[in-house]
């Protein structure tokens, strides 16, 4: 595993937890000497002695930054790996750069698999669940290690098509998660509005959580957060896209499909660098509740 931030740390974790071996590099030498004498994994000092360890046929797991990080990364990997090793590229790579990169290591006979990986900071206990575009081969390989890192070996991940597949599937998902979200600080800043009711917004979500139409993991998060502060005056306004909505966006323009959901919560997340609305303070806090996202503070 190549990067063990917040996503690559937990994932080393759970892999281990599941009785994988695996062989860890991080940047921060602390990261990875703490998480080696926490877990077991055998520590690495470089990308070249992480490689090293392996046995053939090499498995490497990326969890890094998309665009330039990834793809520097991956060309500097091809020099130390041999045909019938397998790159693993867990983070929010566009799927067309998936693809490209697909294509180039398929030719040095090195396989590939695009990983879209969703669970967040809660997927260390709760399991990921993994959206992976692979050849059968490659797909096959790799299962086991998707079944220790999924919630059960027979769900919640799944090997959705071809390379850039995965990537694509995590991207609508990502999408469709901004409409969720837009639609949630919509109605509970409409119910905060409404002051001469007096209105408990922890008790509302909390008794949508139970039997509701609209229950789910994202409610369920809003919930605890509100239980703790209602009003989020230390969080700022704004709310950061990382750029899978605005690639669904662009999608849907070129598929010509009608998409005005999902498009205008991303405007709004644009939008939520001048205005001072309390959806936006919402948005950044159930970011922050999933993900661990950074929030901005408004220094109230």
């Amino acid at each position: 595993m190549i990067g063990l931030g917040k996503m690559g740390g937990n994932m080393v974790r759970r892999m281990r937890r599941n009785g994988v071996e695996v062989v860890g590099y991080d940047r921060a030498a602390d990261v990875v000497q703490q998480l080696a004498g926490e877990s077991g994994m055998v520590a690495a000092n470089s990308v070249e002695d992480a490689v090293s360890k392996l046995s053939a046929p090499r498995i490497v797991w990326l969890m890094l930054p998309s665009g330039d990080p990834t793809e520097q990364q991956i060309r500097a990997l091809v020099p130390l790996l041999s045909q019938g090793d397998i790159v693993i590229d867990g983070g929010n790579s566009n799927y067309h750069d998936s693809q490209r990169r697909g294509a180039w290591l398929a030719e040095q006979g090195i396989g590939f698999m695009d990983s879209g990986t969703s669970g967040g900071i809660w997927g260390l206990e709760n399991g990921y669940c993994l959206m992976v575009g692979a050849t059968p081969e490659v797909a096959q390989t790799v299962t086991p290690i998707l079944q220790a890192l999924a919630p059960a070996a027979d769900r919640g991940w799944a090997h959705v098509g071809p390379v850039g597949a995965g990537h694509f599937t995590k991207m609508i998902h990502n999408g469709i998660e901004y409409g969720m979200m837009q639609a949630f600080a919509e109605g509970l800043e409409l119910l905060r509005g409404k002051r001469e009711f007096d209105l408990d917004l922890a008790q509302i979500t909390e008794l949508w959580r139970h039997s509701s139409v609209v229950r789910s993991w994202l409610l369920d998060l809003t919930a605890e957060a509100l239980k703790h502060d209602q009003e989020l005056a230390n969080i700022a306004p704004y709310v950061p896209d990382s750029g899978e909505g605005r690639w669904t966006v662009v999608e849907a323009v070129d598929q010509g499909v009608a998409a005005p959901v999902l498009t205008l919560a991303l405007q709004m997340r644009f939008n939520s660098q001048s205005e001072t609305g309390y959806g936006y303070r919402l948005l950044s806090t159930m970011r922050n509740a999933f993900g661990g996202h950074a929030v901005k503070h408004s220094g109230k």
